[in-house]
């Protein structure tokens, strides 16, 4: 996401050719890519979109490897149908388009997909991992639902105000050293402020030389000097979600 002054000049990056593992799904209003490990399991993670909707072979891929590793795995369409932004588009209307994509007005879809994963998987133990405006739903969801047992909020917007910071649960935040659109001084302020405020554990953690989107729209197959920042993010946030589900 981009920082208050800022609109989001969010680059693709890497398009993976990646068709998935998982299937798709209707869930009450919304339609859903789910994924689930070999083996039954009462955990679950909400993977939550950047920009580009749902259906990003990106997203997808990272979907496909939190079943790998043992959770059902669940990316709706927070968008609700509405069309996610493409490369093509032009960026000076960039903001008039996300003020009909609020990253703080899914609790509906929330709901219905916390139900989805309770009643339909069986799922007892969930937590959430956004890219980008995922990222910003990340920290809403992580302020307002108990449910969630561990968060991870991946390069979203940093908003300054006093209720940005009582967390419920444990929440993981991680950025890019070099990434334009949210500067370190922002992340140094949230880590302060949670410092003050924040009950729970926390992490915020900063990869040098990597820019906004390196996590998931990075191939780490044709970016070698990134490469170990990739694998370690993706490390990280699988081992922040397997200490707190």
């Amino acid at each position: 996401m981009a920082n208050e002054a800022r609109p989001c000049p969010c680059d693709i990056g890497d398009r993976f050719e990646y068709g998935g593992l998982g299937h798709e799904v209707q869930v009450e209003h919304i339609k859903a890519y789910v994924c689930k490990p070999s083996s039954s399991t009462e955990k679950a993670v909400i993977v939550i979109q950047d920009i580009f909707g749902w259906q990003l072979p990106n997203t997808r891929y990272i979907v496909d490897m939190l079943a790998a590793n043992g959770y059902i795995a669940i990316c709706p369409d927070f968008f609700v149908g509405k069309e996610p932004w493409k490369p093509s588009d032009d960026w000076s209307t960039f903001g008039e388009w996300l003020k009909t994509r609020d990253a703080r007005k899914i609790d509906r879809e929330a709901d219905v997909v916390l139900m989805y994963l309770k009643q339909q998987c069986n799922a007892k133990k969930i937590g959430a991992v956004g890219f980008c405006w995922g990222g910003v739903v990340v920290h809403h969801l992580m302020m307002k639902y108990p449910e969630l047992k561990a968060g991870v909020s991946i390069y979203g917007i940093i908003r300054d105000c006093d209720d940005r910071y009582n967390l419920l649960n444990p929440t993981f935040f991680i950025f890019g050293e070099k990434d334009d659109i949210i500067p370190l001084d922002q992340v140094t302020l949230l880590e302060q402020k949670l410092k003050q405020h924040c009950k729970v554990d926390y992490r915020v953690k900063t990869y040098p030389g990597q820019s906004h989107g390196f996590v998931h729209r990075k191939r780490e197959d044709i970016n070698s000097q990134d490469k170990p920042y990739i694998e370690e993010a993706r490390k990280d946030m699988i081992s922040w979600l397997n200490k707190y589900i």
